[in-house]
């Protein structure tokens, strides 16, 4: 029985990668151990290339899809009974590695931890979270065969990622936190944001024979320390813009505040004393701030030509120019 199995071993004469996992990069092919039989036909297709390993050194990487023939010295049944005694191993070793050459999309990164930076706007310190993904090919699969998966049966995708993503945060993190952008002025550079990150990062991957392409910043996210000292920000520009389009400034639109306040307060004369000190004082100041009607002017105009300190001529320009206003 071993002998006809390791007879039907070396029969074998086609090889190829049939349904790959969905998570598979690199895959060691293993139907038939690790013995070829010579002028075996290795089939690569569409999507997919092969690096053949021969007694240890790669011999050949195969980026065309095709049928290539196979050179070994495992010539079928001469090697099996001439290696009897020894269970039917032969010293060719040959190791098919088949590895995908497909873009592999919507690879997740996400910071691990908040960038802290001072915004340059508003001169306060804000932390960064950001996420989003990436997509990436193999360019140089020799180069990153030898270096990473060496003799491993197979390396995946994820592990791939769990990789790059461990590198890529540090440069991910220095760029974000030397954009100095405001957290006002992210969202609108994110694309651009985007693809000068893709530019930092490419020989993070060039280096281990790939090709980064597509990256992208989904999106982005602030501290609740932050958020907080934003929700502020906010609150206080929502009054300003709209104790402006009332007519009053920011310091009246305070006090009316504290009166609003005092006079719901139940806490008994205390409570209304102080909102009428400061009703009286913000009806002073408006009084002080409000600009003359068009008859308090009409009349200074006039008393001024009385007083013959304007002539004729510009009490009758003047009068024109404000009867004008109305």
């Amino acid at each position: 029985m071993g002998m006809w199995d390791g007879v039907k071993r070396q029969l074998r004469s086609v090889i190829e990668w049939e349904n790959p996992h969905p998570n598979d990069l690199f895959y060691r092919w293993s139907d038939n151990g690790d013995e070829i039989k010579n002028a075996s036909r290795l089939i690569v297709s569409a999507g997919q290339g092969c690096i053949f390993v021969y007694e240890g050194s790669v011999q050949g990487v195969f980026l065309e899809e095709g049928i290539i023939t196979l050179e070994t010295d495992n010539i079928p049944f001469w090697t099996t009974l001439t290696k009897v005694m020894q269970s039917f191993e032969s010293e060719h070793k040959v190791g098919i590695y088949f590895f995908k050459k497909t873009l592999m999309v919507d690879q997740k990164w996400g910071t691990l931890s908040p960038i802290k930076y001072d915004d340059p706007k508003y001169q306060f310190p804000v932390a960064l979270v950001a996420y989003g993904n990436y997509s990436f090919r193999i360019s140089d699969p020799r180069s990153f065969f030898v270096s990473i998966v060496g003799g491993q049966a197979s390396y995946r995708i994820d592990e791939f990622r769990t990789m790059m993503n461990g590198r890529l945060n540090e440069s991910i993190a220095h760029y974000l936190a030397n954009a100095h952008l405001s957290y006002a002025h992210i969202d609108a550079q994110r694309q651009h944001l985007s693809d000068e990150l893709e530019k930092a990062l490419s020989h993070e991957f060039e280096t281990l024979g790939f090709v980064l392409t597509d990256f992208r910043i989904e999106g982005n996210d602030f501290d609740s320390a932050t958020q907080e000292r934003i929700g502020k920000i906010a609150d206080i520009a929502a009054d300003v813009h709209g104790a402006t389009l009332a007519g009053v400034s920011y310091t009246q639109l305070q006090r009316l505040e504290a009166m609003k306040e005092a006079a719901s307060n139940q806490a008994g004369t205390a409570g209304m004393m102080m909102g009428m000190s400061a009703g009286h004082s913000l009806g002073s100041e408006m009084v002080q701030d409000a600009p003359p009607t068009p008859k308090e002017r009409l009349l200074e105009l006039k008393a001024l030509f009385e007083e013959e300190l304007i002539t004729q001529e510009e009490y009758t320009s003047k009068k024109s120019a404000i009867l004008a206003t109305l």
